[in-house]
């Protein structure tokens, strides 16, 4: 068939994207908008609209994209690989191209054209992607294109880390808490994406030459462009910023279109429309009880492990104060001279663990007898040094051995110990009465407090109650073992195949 427009689905994690090309190559409709999971939705909305410009035209359509794989096959559409798409693309557009950077909603690429082509692509992270854009400007109280307007007018950059979303909240909160403004927090943002990208991508292969700058995140924030540019160094023509470069992926693939397949435009809607039935994309798990009497039996097990407890109120005497200023919260234990555990406290410190540590002090000193005496303290967690240096204490230990002195306490054969903190998680292993070996979670804190805490708090949930809802779920979904952010789109799709909050929590 001659007379037939080509059609390019870009289907990313978090954006459909079309173009219908004529046989000049000429771009005669486009549209990027986001899914929110909604994927055939919102491919349906976009072919309606395209067909309401152009009216019912033939078209050969080409998917391609991370989430296009299944429904090309259901649709029986052809697929072609994105990075065949984009250098399709550009061989078009900016022949000259030497480097190539994509930022999409959760991938990130770097694609070498000299020499070969190579491309280096973000695998169980997504700092440093839209995504993590998105939630480090919902800090801020705005969205991308408002941290982009901040950034124009940044004085200083901050550090930030950027290969995890929850990490990168902890050094931006008490920045926020000093006082640093949005535009100095939204260059830095930016800034901290780049420096992901290049040493999380590139892994020290320079990027020389003509740079292409690609996807929505770089085509749409002009000063996440710039942050790079700055960084890489670039000048004039080496700076390659086409009009279209939020597109690239699905230009590409109209490109490796022909008639090998054509359909009415129409006729695509309303297949779309009336909803390809696909299989669930999100796997299900067991229950994490069986019934009831599994619980029972559970709890039972555990609630023998139980701290001896008194009221400080009522002892008279002398005691101890140990303080856990951790990476989210701050933990203070005050025990006498039988371990019994005499008050306690904990708080998320947002930030300000000396703040914090105050006011628990506070608390204590109005519930402690005038007759009891607190004769020795400690501190440990990431703020040790803080926190002996600003309440004078007396000691200082490492997190490990504290571990060690609590757990060996309890129970003197113990051999192993495993915690999880608001960002950290480790196993801590114990051989012949000393520690062995100490294994902590280092570029990624999915699975940690934090990450549970979001994913509550985003669901309208305490996390006590979110915890409960878990318990007797019937079909808990499998969501990954890595990344926050890769998570939240498995949570989408979980909730679009019917997924209760109980399975999600499970």
């Amino acid at each position: 068939m001659d007379n037939f427009y080509r059609l390019g689905v870009d289907i990313g994690s978090t954006t459909v994207k079309i173009a219908i090309l004529d046989s000049e190559d000429q771009v005669q409709f486009s549209d990027y908008r986001r899914h929110f999971a909604n994927i055939q939705e919102t491919l349906a909305a976009l072919v309606k609209d395209a067909s309401e410009k152009l009216g019912n035209v033939c078209l050969a359509p080409v998917i391609t994209g991370s989430g296009g794989l299944q429904l090309s096959k259901h649709l029986d559409v052809p697929f072609v690989q994105e990075v065949v798409a984009v250098s399709t693309a550009l061989q078009s557009y900016a022949p000259h191209t030497d480097v190539a950077i994509e930022l999409g909603g959760e991938d990130a690429k770097i694609i070498y054209f000299t020499n070969g082509i190579e491309q280096r692509m973000n695998g169980i992270c997504a700092g440093g992607t839209g995504s993590f854009i998105d939630q480090m400007a919902d800090l801020l109280q705005t969205d991308s294109m408002g941290l982009n307007e901040y950034a124009k007018n940044y004085k200083t950059i901050y550090p930030i880390a950027a290969r995890c979303g929850v990490f990168a909240k902890t050094d931006i909160q008490p920045l926020i808490n000093e006082g640093a403004t949005h535009e100095d927090l939204a260059a830095s943002i930016f800034q901290a994406v780049v420096n992901q990208t290049i040493s999380g991508l590139a892994c020290g292969k320079p990027i020389r030459g003509n740079v292409a700058f690609l996807g929505g995140p770089l085509h749409f924030l002009s000063e996440l462009r710039g942050a790079f540019i700055r960084t890489l160094k670039l000048e004039g023509p080496a700076i390659i910023h086409p009009d279209n470069s939020h597109l690239f992926a699905a230009i590409g693939s109209a490109m490796n279109a022909d008639d090998s397949y054509t359909i009415m435009a129409e006729d695509l809607f309303n297949q779309l429309d009336h909803g390809i039935k696909m299989a669930n994309e999100i796997n299900r798990m067991d229950p994490l009880f069986s019934s009831y009497d599994d619980y029972q039996e559970f709890s039972e097990r555990h609630a023998k492990a139980t701290v001896k407890k008194g009221d400080i109120r009522n002892y008279h005497g002398n005691c101890f104060l140990g303080i856990d200023a951790g990476s989210t919260t701050t933990k203070i234990a005050v025990i006498d001279t039988e371990g019994t555990l005499l008050w306690s406290f904990y708080s998320n410190n947002n930030g300000s663990p000396i703040e914090t540590a105050k006011r628990a002090i506070r608390e204590l000193k109005e519930l402690i007898p005038e007759d009891s005496k607190i004769v020795y303290s400690c501190s440990t967690g990431y703020g040790e040094a803080l926190l002996k240096s600003a309440l004078m204490m007396e000691e200082g230990e490492v997190e490990t051995v504290a571990h060690y002195y609590a757990a060996r306490f309890f129970d003197p054969s113990v051999d192993c110990i495993l915690d999880i903190g608001g960002q950290d998680m480790k196993y801590i292993r114990i051989k012949n009465g000393a520690i062995d070996n100490v294994l902590l979670n280092e570029a990624c804190s999915s699975g940690c407090g934090s990450f549970i805490e979001n994913f509550a708090a985003s669901m309208n949930y305490t996390v006590q109650d979110f915890a409960k809802a878990a318990l007797f779920a019937k079909s808990p979904t499998d969501l990954g073992t890595r990344c926050t952010v890769f998570m939240n789109s498995n949570v989408k799709q979980a909730q679009k195949e019917g997924a209760e909050v109980a399975d999600i929590s499970a």
